[in-house]
Parts: C-alpha cells; sequence; structure tokens
C-alpha cells in the first residue's frame, strides 16, 4: 500500500499545511483571546508593528479620544481593518473596507470607559491578519457620561449635517468631516441606542470608494478622516439606526 505524505494529504484535503506563528503579543491582555475568536476566529494572524494604533498615553477627555489606525506600510492590498477598546462595555469601534482609491488609513474620535488596550486588525488580499496594538490610559467614564449634545439647544436641527473639507497632500488628499450626531450608546438611563451605523463614500460617478460600519464607541459628532489616492468630487452617505439618511458632497 502506497502511503501519501502527510503534506500532501493536507493540501489535498484544503487543510492549512503551516500554522502561522503570531508572535508575542506586545500588550497583554484577559479579553483578547475572547475578541480574537470573535471576530478572526481560525484565520491566520500575527501582530505586526507595521500596524500602527496611535492614541494618546492618556485620555484626557474620556469622551473624545483622538485614534489613527495606519496600515501603509503592509505590502498588498488591504481588504478590512477592524478597531476595538477591548476592555470598553461596547469595545466595537469601526469596520473599514477602503477600496483600491484609498489608503489603509483611518482617523476618529472614540470613547473609553477606562485604560484599555487598543486593537486594529487588519487583513491583506492573503487572506492574514495583521494586529497592531497600543495601551491607553484614562480616568474613566467616557462611555457613561450625559450626553453634551442633547444638551444643546437646538440639536435636533442640525443631526446629521456634516462639516469639513479635503485637504491636498504631495501624492493624495485628506478627507476631514465632522458629522452632527448624539452616538447614543444606551448605557444612559431612558436614552435608547441612537447611532450612525453606516458611511459609505462615492466618487462622483456614483461609484463605491469605500465602506464604514461604526459602533457606539465612536464619539458624539463623530470625526472621521480618510486619504484618497485619487483627485475629483466625493460624496459621503451615512445611515443611523433610525433609519435617518444623511448625504455630503465634498470638493
Amino acid at each position: 500500500m502506497t502511503r501519501v505524505p502527510l503534506l500532501l494529504l493536507a493540501l489535498c484535503m484544503g487543510a492549512p499545511a503551516y500554522a502561522l506563528d503570531p508572535g508575542p503579543d506586545p500588550v497583554p491582555s484577559v479579553m483578547w483571546e475572547f475578541y480574537r475568536k470573535q471576530w478572526i476566529g481560525d484565520q491566520p494572524y500575527r501582530f505586526d508593528q507595521r500596524v500602527k494604533v496611535v492614541a494618546p498615553p492618556f485620555a484626557e477627555d474620556a469622551r473624545q479620544v483622538p485614534l489613527q489606525v495606519d496600515a501603509r506600510e503592509l505590502p498588498g492590498t488591504v481588504k478590512r481593518m477592524l478597531v476595538w477598546a477591548e476592555l470598553n462595555p461596547l469595545p466595537r469601534i469601526v469596520d473599514f473596507a477602503p477600496g483600491p482609491e484609498v489608503l489603509p488609513w483611518l482617523a476618529v474620535r472614540i470613547r473609553i470607559e477606562q485604560a484599555t488596550p487598543l486593537r486594529a486588525a487588519v487583513q491583506t488580499e492573503d487572506g492574514v491578519w495583521h494586529v497592531g496594538s497600543t495601551l491607553i490610559d484614562a480616568a474613566g467614564g467616557g462611555c457613561t457620561a450625559p450626553s453634551v449634545v442633547r444638551s444643546q439647544p437646538g440639536w435636533e436641527e442640525r443631526l446629521g449635517q456634516v462639516l469639513g473639507g479635503r485637504y491636498p497632500r504631495e501624492d493624495f488628499s485628506r478627507l476631514r468631516l465632522s458629522v452632527s450626531h448624539p452616538m447614543d450608546n444606551g448605557l444612559m438611563a431612558g436614552i435608547p441606542e441612537f447611532f450612525i451605523g453606516h458611511a459609505e463614500l462615492f466618487d462622483a460617478g456614483g461609484q463605491s470608494l469605500a465602506t464604514l460600519e461604526l459602533w457606539p464607541a465612536v464619539s458624539e459628532n463623530p470625526s472621521l478622516s480618510f486619504d484618497l489616492r485619487r483627485p475629483g468630487p466625493v460624496r459621503l452617505r451615512l445611515r443611523d439606526n433610525n433609519g435617518n439618511d444623511f448625504d455630503a458632497a465634498i470638493e
């Protein structure tokens, strides 16, 4: 009887021929394995310093924490960018799918409830997830603080208003936008979840350039920034979980 080599048998059965070594976790966390299994599953991953997660070491205002995720150093094409705060009561932040005309870079402002690891898992076209990490300290309470937007008179009339512009760089341009919305996370008594859950960027011809799923860990009046390779006008369309649609043209 002829024996089939184990490696050949594994390939014929569609099993992976090797296990990817993820390397040591740069910010060990008791919640890492839980969220890895939930969002990455059994897909190959590695901790990768080329995915830069940039946040201040301490959150001066835990309701408005600037966060950047930069995966431009990764080779090949980036398919998805998942970002979360592991010790937040609502950990998920964004799920970003940049098209070929959008660079794998994103800036957003978030809420932090306590000191936490921040993670960005970036999937490249070969199916591998590259995980960037950082730690942020905080006095706490950013997710459960009272809404500033709802305390301002006339906020309902400004709902969905988009402010911002496009700023040319050497070989790309940066969109910097702010959207008027309370982004209620449902953690305040008597105030249900009310947040922008979907954003999509289109070119002048209606072709989708990138999609972005958001969760209530994103701050009130969310601030979003994208980098575009192509010139010309674009359009941002947004939808919140109450079915409200918003639309803004950016030259």
